[in-house]
């Protein structure tokens, strides 16, 4: 049983930071390709950025890129997401995802590539 569960959302003021984490555990052995998207009230869920198991491939949205930064601690089989200079827009719950079929070198934009997602942390971006 494949468990994804993230923390430290909250609500901060824009121009802030934040840094989401999100902890796996399961029967595999080795580390999952990991993903983390958003989903904002009334929009479609988005890709925000993507890491691969091996060799840390990175990937991410153009609106995040050069504020965000995702990272990873395969001893701790945690990812994490450090967000900077966040701004109102980035408002959203942030769901990390894991990709059980991946060869350990895909960072992949599309939800469907992840096959199990946790239940999400809120982050709210005051202005």
């Amino acid at each position: 049983q494949v468990q994804l569960v993230e923390s430290g959302g909250g609500l901060v003021q824009a121009g802030d930071s934040l840094r989401v984490s999100c902890v796996v555990s399961g029967p595999t052995f080795s580390p999952y390709n990991m993903g983390w998207f958003r989903q904002a009230p009334g929009k479609e869920r988005e890709f925000v950025a993507a890491i691969s198991a091996r060799r840390f491939y990175t990937n991410y949205a153009d609106s995040v890129k050069g504020r965000f930064t995702i990272s990873r601690d395969n001893a701790k089989n945690t990812v994490h997401l450090q967000m900077n200079s966040l701004t109102p827009e980035d408002t959203a719950v942030y769901y990390c995802a894991a990709d059980a079929r991946g060869t350990g070198y895909y960072a992949s934009r599309s939800p469907t590539q992840y096959d199990y997602w946790g239940q999400g942390t809120q982050v709210t971006v005051s202005s």
